[in-house]
């Protein structure tokens, strides 16, 4: 199997079960979704009951503390997307453009740099910090 075909597999497969439990939900799904119906139309459907059946599980494993269920789950999708990908290598670009919009911030590609942040808050100080979007609400 081509190494590259299996590394945007495992990064697609927990990118898109990390942000099941995000803000980003509905974005990942219909990008998912999307992608889907571009190059396997008749799976499309399927695909987005899956993933809203994934969502699910993972915020009840969550809610019973159960990290188990969310590495399965992350390696379920990592294998349905490494499949999909040996059927339909072209997609693999596509893919790219999908993960890129939904999580810029995942190193896929050599040479992208991380973000490292740093802070020292003492007293009664606070400290706010976000690599890319934050919304805070203080009462």
């Amino acid at each position: 199997m081509d190494p590259e075909i299996a590394a945007l597999a495992g990064t697609a497969g927990t990118t898109v079960v990390t942000l099941m439990a995000t803000n980003a939900w509905e974005s990942t799904r219909d990008g998912m979704v999307a992608l889907w119906r571009r190059f396997q139309p008749s799976r499309a459907e399927s695909i987005g009951e899956e993933l809203e059946a994934g969502r699910e599980e993972l915020l009840l494993a969550r809610e019973a503390g159960d990290a188990e269920s969310e590495a399965e789950l992350t390696a379920e999708w990592q294998g349905r997307v490494r499949r999909f990908l040996l059927a339909r290598p072209e997609a693999a670009e596509a893919l790219r453009g999908v993960l890129d919009e939904l999580y810029p911030s995942a190193p896929e590609q050599p040479g992208t740099e991380r973000i490292r942040l740093e802070a020292h808050a003492s007293g009664q100080a606070r400290v706010y910090q976000a690599g890319r979007d934050q919304h805070i609400t203080e009462r």
